[in-house]
């Protein structure tokens, strides 16, 4: 199964584990929500947050050394709010396969208000 499938599935399984072994170790993730982490910190706490998740893909970019794919993340959170959004995330990849960057791009508008509901 090509990277975007695979990290749509491995997400949207909500299983850290599962997300972190299609990343090189020292990988980071640049969020809008969470900011610039370590994948190894932002999946856990991602997941966290997640009551359930339903992503739907609608079309993939690739280029030499990264691939983007863009979808639908039907997001609902902990607390049982729905906090839909369409995102394109933007994977660089190493030599071996693996993400080493991602950044995730969308409008956070519409879930910022129900994602900070989450922090006391």
């Amino acid at each position: 199964m090509p990277l975007a499938e695979d990290y749509l599935a491995a997400l949207e399984s909500g299983d850290p584990r599962r997300v972190l072994e299609l990343f090189a170790p020292d990988a980071i993730v640049h969020s809008p929500l969470y900011g610039d982490l370590l994948a190894l910190d932002f999946y856990p706490r991602l997941f966290a947050d997640t009551g359930d998740s339903k992503l739907t893909l609608r079309t993939v970019f690739h280029a030499e050394k990264s691939i983007a794919f863009w979808f639908d993340f039907d997001w609902t959170l902990s607390n049982g709010t729905p906090a839909p959004f369409r995102v394109v995330d933007i994977a660089e990849v190493d030599d071996d396969g693996r993400i080493s960057e991602l950044h995730i791009v969308y409008d956070t508008a519409n879930v910022r208000e129900a994602f900070d509901a989450l922090r006391p």
